[in-house]
């Protein structure tokens, strides 16, 4: 767009700190680099909810993006790596499955591998499919290095993202954000003007009075929406029918020996209960559905479970599951928790912020605000959403507990778009994929085998095939335990490249 275009955004203002803000602005500082005012307002008396301690592996790109380097963001957010999530009690108590960044085995043959490792677990005892899949493989043996960058190598079928302090990067990105640009003021909005026409927001006013306008306005005020539902009223459609989980207590504690590089995960009678190493500390959380289990006993059973000493009391978070009905409604954009929620069960917080932004890139808009591209951005943004509730569905739905909590998610109907893709699974094991579907074949495989959705028959092109199943998956296994051994520790990676001081 040439810099005289007259119908360029010229000024725009986002409502709202904490990650979703500085994210927003410093993406936003990236890419317009010139002719472009960018006002973030924000207030200390709010606060923030400050989710995100745990991120997938899309993290890495907008990082990239921005030209951060990463031993710079580990060490200025005491983070940590992450090569996926351990699912403990999800489908009964006492079993356990990997949800891994990466692949199982390498791809040899038409057919998938995990076909041919339910081959083998017909004919006879066969080992977990964890087994055969690199990124569990280190997880367990506390191993991390960047993947190779070798095909060759099995050390080039995993991925990986981080943990880290939420709160500290928001502050990182907020330096990096102000040096190039970015203006900062503290504040709360107490009102919003919008024009009696087209209903569009021309100003937000603070409580001492001063007034801001811009061209292009972003809602990252939580889940007030204060733009987006407080000013637009643009609606909110609800999904904890599906998802009945609508209370979280997190709490950090001392750090404890086992520096796991993976996320923890256990189903507990009225919901489950996150683990998070990072440098430092190790965070806490349980995620409960009200409707089961009542907030004081909760609170108790957190406390009780935690591996170190607590370093603060347990900080409560009330959400419902579901999202805004429309993410950019006329010149507001909505980023972050004013957009919507997702429970934090497969680490999605901070990646639909990503998304939002980076859709937002994508359609940027001048001031015509044209419908089209807002109507594009909206199917976009309900598509991928949608996709990411039937994943996490799927988690509750495939159990085999005794709560009534469990009972419910077990017996509850679900989405015809996710009930399509059980029932093609538990036929063939076939996955089916859809349109902006976040997590691929590996992460569907890992929650349907291990929750304990078996076919009734497997691929028919399998009886086909020439290769020898078997062979390779033994190939597979004895190479991810050898290359596992040469990997440095998680804790001597982070030390020697990323360790963070204060």
């Amino acid at each position: 767009m040439a810099a005289g275009d007259t119908r360029a955004i010229r000024s725009i203002v986002i409502v709202g700190g904490g990650s979703a803000g500085w994210m927003t602005a410093a993406a936003l500082s990236r890419t317009l680099q010139r002719d472009c005012a960018i006002v973030l307002i924000e207030s200390e008396d709010i606060g923030t909810v400050g989710v995100g301690e745990a991120t997938i592996p899309p993290i890495r790109l907008f990082n990239e993006m921005l030209g951060i380097a990463e031993a710079d963001f580990v060490k200025a957010t005491h983070g940590s790596f992450k090569l996926g999530i351990q699912f403990n009690g999800w489908t009964r108590p006492g079993s356990s499955y990997f949800h891994p960044f990466g692949t199982y085995g390498k791809p040899f043959d038409t057919v998938g591998v995990h076909q041919y490792w339910l081959q083998a677990q017909r004919a006879g005892p066969v080992d977990p499919i964890d087994d055969y899949c690199m990124a569990w493989n280190l997880a367990r043996a506390g191993k991390f290095a960047p993947p190779s960058r070798d095909p060759r190598n099995v050390l080039s079928t995993y991925d990986y993202a981080y943990h880290f302090d939420a709160v500290r990067y928001a502050a990182f990105l907020r330096a990096y954000s102000e040096q190039r640009g970015v203006v900062r003021h503290e504040g709360q909005v107490v009102s919003v003007a919008q024009n009696s026409e087209t209903g569009f927001v021309e100003n937000v006013t603070l409580t001492d009075g001063r007034q801001f306008a811009a061209d292009l306005f972003i809602d990252c005020s939580g889940f007030r929406g204060l733009l987006i539902e407080g000013a637009l009223q643009t609606g909110y459609e609800e999904w904890a029918h599906w998802l009945p989980a609508d209370r979280a207590l997190a709490v950090p504690c001392e750090s404890t020996p086992d520096f796991i590089p993976y996320t923890r995960s256990t189903a507990q009678s009225g919901g489950w209960q996150w683990r998070i190493p990072i440098q430092g500390r190790t965070g806490n959380g349980y995620v409960y559905s009200s409707g089961f289990l009542d907030d004081e006993t909760a609170a108790r059973d957190l406390v009780s479970r935690l591996d170190g000493k607590p370093l603060a009391d347990p900080r409560p978070l009330r959400f419902v599951t579901g999202r805004r009905r429309k993410s950019w409604n006329r010149n507001v954009v909505a980023v972050g928790l004013s957009s919507g929620f997702m429970e934090p069960l497969e680490s999605t917080s901070l990646h639909l912020i990503q998304a939002n932004i980076s859709k937002l890139l994508a359609f940027f808009p001048d001031r015509d605000f044209d419908p089209m591209v807002i109507d594009e951005f909206n199917r976009v943004a309900a598509n991928e959403t949608e996709r990411i509730r039937d994943f996490l569905i799927l988690h509750y739905h495939l159990n085999q507990r005794d709560e009534p909590l469990w009972q419910y998610c077990a017996n509850m109907a679900i989405p015809d778009s996710l009930q399509t893709r059980i029932d093609h699974f538990r036929r063939f094991g076939r996955l089916i994929t859809r349109d902006m579907d976040l997590f691929g074949p590996p992460s569907w495989t890992a929650v349907q085998i291990g929750q304990g959705n078996l076919p009734e028959r497997l691929d028919p092109v399998l009886a086909y095939r020439e290769a020898d199943g078997p062979a390779w998956l033994a190939k597979f296994k004895a190479a991810m335990l050898a290359e596992a051994q040469r990997v440095p520790s998680h804790q001597t990676y982070v030390a020697q490249h990323c360790a963070s001081h204060g």
